[in-house]
């Protein structure tokens, strides 16, 4: 009897042994997990706090754009900022008349537009487009007659287009075509309708052509066909989009031009353009193509993720501004935010290769994780699944995720934000000059004037959230009493008709149609 009493309680013991044990196996899993969980999110701590952007913060970044716009004006070198001159000293405002093509060349293909204009705004009476793919080894090739072939290719195109639409009968009538030619790539212009190539980029690389004038190469390829044409213009997209939206509403004084890549034009004074001394225009100003992609200032809210991305592309030190806030770059710095997480903790399961690869998350991707409504997260799950190669990935993680996304996207649409406020405050439309800041004199309490910012490409257009940070930073740096005056207004494909439309606007008297 008292032996079975002993085993039982023998028993009990050890089952009570073995119980805490476990108990204490499981506490220390919990609090392992805990850790884990708190490594991850001190890293996403960390990441918010290297990219806060408050309205401190972002009006330095203002006052540092101004000041290079200023210093890009004042010496050729003088700044990270081009500012390249066009040679456009007035934008379509129209009252442009008759029919017009275009070429824009900017990606993997080329669009060929024939614009009808009436003559009266908005009065774009009717418009033809063609999109054609440009062959890989036209884009990269390295013959002898590589540059020639390119253009002789488009040229071809340009001439189909022209037989194949059939002429309306006013065209008929036309001593000559005029062309304005889009051609989204660095060129130093010489005038309105030439200008040397700089640098490819965005995938194109025919060595021959840098340093050479493409509207020459095109005029000349477009005459052997036996087409009576003229380059009237030769304009970069983000040029393009502020002519198409300045045509519609002249307030238009300022585009960008936000997708894969980034850029802003404006209109400035010409005696404002030191660099080009005695430089004088019929209007007194002249469009200024930024090139803002290469724009720096220390006030800019850098990462070590910023640092790593920059270190491993192929221009080093080269398109800052780009690289924060672009839609080439985005998806790649969440993709390294999620990579150091799951080398930090096992909260992602064992490390994927496919994180570890560059630009295996493009920006359509992460806005498609950032914008995911579903209750249980789906998307999200669903893409880090399929393209990062990271399955079971628990909701409360996948939230993470989500908020990496967010963090990223809104310190890009607010770096927009102040960059266009910047070139508000070099113009004088950003109200904080008092009577001369954007104010139309003369008036009892001056008031202020109306000021319109074409905004192009697809993280504006297509990517809600971050339009929605983009527009509320832009309000919350100018401040409610000034902001009603400004306007944001989104537009697409405008680029190709705009290069028309500054032929339209540069067009020789000699080609008038004949009545």
């Amino acid at each position: 009897m008292g032996m079975g009493k002993g085993v039982g309680v023998g028993l009990a013991m050890g089952c009570a042994v073995a119980l805490s044990a476990m108990a204490a196996v499981m506490v220390a899993k919990r609090v392992r997990s805990r850790r884990r969980w708190r490594r991850v999110v001190r890293v996403m701590e960390e990441l918010e706090e290297g990219c806060s952007t408050s309205v401190g913060r972002l009006r330095q970044v203002v006052d540092a754009m101004a000041v290079e716009m200023h210093a890009g004006l004042a010496s050729e070198g003088g700044s990270k900022l081009k500012m390249v001159l066009t040679f456009i000293d007035h934008l379509p405002n129209g009252c442009e008349k008759g029919t017009y093509y275009a070429l824009h060349l900017g990606g993997t293909d080329f669009r060929v537009l024939r614009v009808q204009l009436g003559g009266q705004r908005p009065s774009i009476l009717g418009q033809d487009v063609v999109r054609q793919p440009i062959p890989q080894h036209l884009m990269t090739s390295t013959s002898e007659v590589a540059e020639f072939e390119l253009f002789d290719f488009i040229a071809s195109s340009l001439k189909e287009f022209v037989e194949r639409e059939g002429s309306p009968p006013e065209i008929l009538q036309v001593k000559r075509r005029e062309l304005g030619f889009t051609f989204a790539f660095p060129v130093r212009h010489m005038s309105v309708s030439s200008g040397y190539l700089i640098k490819w980029t965005k995938g194109f690389s025919i060595e021959e052509m840098v340093g050479k004038d493409v509207a020459e190469h095109l005029q000349r390829a477009v005459s052997s066909k036996g087409l009576d044409m003229r380059v009237a213009a030769l304009v970069n997209d983000t040029v393009g989009t502020l002519a198409y939206e300045h045509y519609h509403d002249e307030d238009t004084v300022v585009a960008v031009i936000i997708g894969t890549g980034t850029n802003a034009c404006y209109l400035e004074r010409a005696d404002a353009i030191i660099k080009c001394q005695g430089l004088l225009t019929s209007s007194g100003s002249m469009v200024v193509n930024m090139e803002w992609g290469n724009f720096w200032s220390s006030h800019l809210p850098r990462t070590l993720y910023d640092i790593d991305l920059d270190a491993d592309s192929p221009n080093p030190n080269d398109q800052g501004f780009e690289k924060m806030i672009s839609g080439m770059y985005l998806g790649d710095i969440v993709r390294r935010v999620i990579l150091r997480m799951s080398q930090e903790s096992d909260v992602f399961g064992p490390v994927s290769a496919k994180l570890s690869t560059r630009f295996a998350l493009r920006t359509k991707l992460m806005a498609a994780m950032h914008e995911d409504d579903s209750p249980d997260l789906r998307e999200v799950e669903d893409i880090l699944k399929d393209i990062l190669e990271i399955p079971d990935v628990p909701l409360k993680v996948r939230k993470l995720v989500v908020k990496v996304c967010d963090v990223v996207t809104r310190r890009a649409a607010r770096l927009v934000a102040a960059g266009i406020v910047g070139i508000l405050k070099k113009i004088g439309r950003d109200g904080s000059g008092g009577i001369a800041s954007g104010r139309i004199k003369g008036h009892s309490h001056s008031k202020m004037r109306r000021t319109v910012v074409a905004v192009e490409g697809g993280l504006y257009t297509n990517y809600t959230m971050f339009r929605e940070y983009l527009n509320e930073a832009v309000a919350e740096i100018l401040g409610e009493e000034i902001s009603p005056y400004v306007t944001l207004k989104g537009t697409e494909d405008g680029s190709g008709i705009g290069a028309a439309l500054v032929a339209a606007s540069h067009s020789a008297p000699a080609v008038d149609i004949v009545q």
